[in-house]
């Protein structure tokens, strides 16, 4: 195993010539996908990985100023991908790890045979004619809240992102990973994300990309798939699930397993 895929627990499994990599959002790890999984290990080689800074990783390896931006992200995708000789991949990113993906597919279009987008979102402020979810005010709260009392942060974010009760096993199994990244990782990796803007890039994302999207989900609004939609500069097509929270395939496995394998299986039709 080289440096690379130890540093981000890379896994690979199933079998099959085609392969899929899976990407996880902030907050979580790669047992994000459990219940995706085992669905693909049967047709698919899945790769699975944690991103620098999630719980599992080694604290020591996370730089605050590479990962100040999304493109150190980018930049560890792309050596993943490379040390694993990975030649074309479907690639299935949940939240931030969607634009990570599509931020990728630019410089390496012949990467990506299409990317399959959880809860994207290529902006999270609001602005001119645009609706992301958020004011500054309420970002510049949430960031002053993770660096007052990472433990009641939590335990007041977690039921809101998933769109449950504390009781719920997904809520549970959220606050799980989110308690085991180090605090001021989180509080400084929740801000890259939360005031990154990549509506820029957008036109220059070729790859077909396959818009998946909760009704209701505190992070990002519906309007949002509408206008990724609208901005990607490949073939892309959304599918609004009614489904609730910003992470679904944990909260609503039964709702978005099958849509997540339906659009993984099946091109755009043109």
């Amino acid at each position: 195993m080289g440096i690379v895929e130890e540093a981000h627990n890379v896994r690979v499994v199933g079998n099959g010539e085609k392969v899929v990599v899976l990407a996880h959002g902030f907050g979580t790890d790669q047992s994000v996908w459990k219940h995706l999984l085992p669905h693909l290990i049967e047709g698919y080689r899945v790769v699975l990985f944690d991103n620098m800074g999630a719980g599992p990783t080694n604290p020591d390896y996370f730089d605050f100023d590479r990962y100040s931006t999304l493109e150190g992200y980018v930049h560890d995708l792309l050596a993943i991908m490379e040390e694993l000789r990975i030649q074309s991949c479907i690639f299935v990113g949940h939240s931030v790890s969607s634009m990570i993906g599509a931020i990728a597919s630019v410089s390496r279009p012949d990467l990506f045979e299409k990317i399959v987008m959880l809860g994207a979102s290529p902006r999270y402020l609001n602005d001119a004619d645009y609706y992301g979810g958020f004011e500054q005010e309420d970002l510049d709260q949430l960031f002053e809240a993770i660096r007052a009392n990472y433990k009641a942060w939590v335990s007041g974010f977690a039921p809101l992102a998933v769109g449950s009760d504390m009781d719920s096993v997904a809520v549970q199994e959220f606050s799980r990973t989110l308690f085991n990244v180090r605090p001021d990782i989180a509080a400084s990796v929740a801000q890259t994300i939360f005031q990154s803007d990549m509506r820029s890039i957008l036109g220059l994302v070729t790859v077909p990309c396959h818009i998946l999207q909760s009704t209701k989900d505190l992070a990002v609004p519906v309007f949002v798939s509408e206008y990724l939609h609208r901005n990607l500069g490949g073939e892309s097509i959304v599918e609004v699930m009614p489904s609730e929270g910003h992470l679904p395939q944990l909260s609503s496995p039964e709702i978005v397993i099958p849509v997540l394998l339906r659009h993984i299986r099946f091109d755009i039709e043109s």
